[in-house]
């Protein structure tokens, strides 16, 4: 885990970190439809996983800019950018109705990013613990499939001046509309350190990295 200290009095963002960290506390969050067609009919020609297909490319675009890699020690007071983030991603358990976290390295590499994450998966479909290990994974970001449902809109709340800076990303199943499938993902992020401009933008860059991922070769 590598990071970088940023200079507030220096930070682009200066003003506005300043407000929403001592004047409003506060997140803000998006829910928007993105189209996953192409990316559906990839993953089903390539005898691919949808889901880890997705999970990699949100990973590449929240690694592509150090607005999403942002984070606040409390413990020195100080504003952060991790060298690279990486998705906690969860399994579903239909026994018992619970999910179990999965911690899964991103790799640039979609090949050993795929087996990696895949084998992540089969191993924590083997245990029914919670085991959520947030102290030993503080570069890791959430990223949760709502599978049972084509949501319209969502919303993460988290206690009023908790200044938790990484992005929490939920999406839910893709349904057909006009002759496209279309997702829904949810963005939520800390304002001080994002605005509607970079929230947005993390879907305009989803749907730009998987027309350019459906354009590389067949595995």
């Amino acid at each position: 885990m590598n990071y970088k200290i940023i200079d507030k009095e220096n930070y682009y963002r200066k003003g506005v970190y300043r407000h929403f960290t001592q004047d409003c506390k506060c997140s803000t969050s998006m829910t928007a439809r993105i189209d996953v067609t192409a990316l559906a009919v990839y993953s089903k020609q390539t005898g691919t996983k949808f889901y880890l297909n997705f999970l990699y490319i949100l990973s590449k675009v929240l690694n592509s800019r150090d607005d999403y890699r942002m984070a606040y020690l409390w413990q020195t007071d100080e504003l952060i950018c991790y060298d690279m983030i990486h998705p906690t991603q969860y399994v579903f358990h239909d026994d018992t109705e619970t999910c179990t976290p999965v911690y899964t390295e991103y790799r640039e590499d979609y090949e050993k990013f795929y087996r990696h994450a895949l084998e992540d998966v089969e191993q924590a479909k083997q245990t029914r613990e919670y085991g959520l290990d947030a102290a030993n994974h503080p570069n890791w970001f959430d990223a949760s499939y709502i599978s049972w449902l084509s949501y319209d809109a969502l919303n993460i709340e988290l206690p009023d001046g908790y200044l938790y800076f990484l992005p929490i990303i939920n999406w839910g199943k893709y349904r057909e509309e006009g002759g496209k499938l279309l997702m829904p993902v949810s963005v939520r992020m800390n304002h001080a350190v994002a605005d509607g401009y970079l929230i947005a933008n993390v879907f305009r860059l989803l749907e730009k990295e998987i027309a350019d991922f459906v354009r590389r070769d067949v595995m």
